[in-house]
């Protein structure tokens, strides 16, 4: 069996998923590869970015894998958008008469940011209550917000990179930053909370979060949300 040729490194950025795409986009493995990757994802996710940027080669295969990648994204309702896309493979979807089939930003944020324009009902379900931006290094943490915030009511994003969160800062208002205490103690997360301060809540995890009763902190944390979100009179 030859070796796989192509990478394929996926990053949350709020609602939106990014595949970064490294290496060959060729028949057999490769391409299987790919549509197996964007087909697991679209278990729970719905609002995906393919960034090409590092794409050395694509054969005829390789842009069949796209497109029904793109089909399969929308048959669930959702939507599969290019990014960063080389001149060498322009052209090929120029000539393939494709580059009216898919939505071609150019940059990572340019495509995250699409999927935030009104209108746009991939990038997930409508909001239920307040939004609340997750900054956290550990995903085990993260997933756990996603399940606790989103159960409560609140319409909860998530993010493990402090550049995808400035990111999404711009992109969407927050009603509510909560950041763990490893992320507060960097300098660059430092300057990010003083820009973002003045207009939005910000409050820490709590270092003991991750280590404390799962039902207990959960219990405390929404408490201490629901305080800060409550209405001043």
């Amino acid at each position: 069996m030859s070796r796989l040729r192509l990478s394929l490194d996926t990053r949350e950025v709020g609602r939106v998923t990014i595949v970064r795409c490294k290496g060959r986009i060729v028949a057999g493995s490769e391409s299987e590869f790919l549509r197996t990757h964007v087909a697991w994802l679209l278990r729970d996710r719905r609002a995906i970015v393919l960034h090409l940027g590092e794409v050395e080669f694509i054969d005829s295969s390789g842009i069949g894998a796209i497109v029904r990648s793109l089909t399969s994204t929308r048959q669930v309702h959702g939507d599969l958008k290019l990014c960063s896309v080389p001149e060498h493979l322009h052209k090929i979807l120029e000539m393939s008469r494709l580059t009216t089939v898919f939505d071609t930003q150019e940059s990572v944020e340019k495509a995250v940011g699409a999927f935030y324009l009104p209108g746009v009902r991939a990038a997930a379900r409508l909001p239920t209550g307040p939004s609340i931006l997750c900054l956290d290094y550990n995903g085990d943490v993260l997933a756990y917000l996603r399940e606790l915030l989103g159960r409560a009511g609140y319409d909860v994003q998530t993010s493990s990179h402090l550049g995808d969160a400035r990111l999404l800062l711009r992109v969407m208002h927050f009603d509510l930053l909560l950041v763990g205490s490893d992320v507060t103690a960097s300098q660059g997360a430092q300057h990010t909370f003083q820009a973002v301060r003045a207009g939005l809540r910000v409050m820490e995890l709590g270092s003991e979060f991750s280590t404390r009763n799962a039902g207990e902190a959960g219990a405390g944390l929404l408490e201490k949300i629901e305080a800060r979100l409550k209405p001043k009179h």
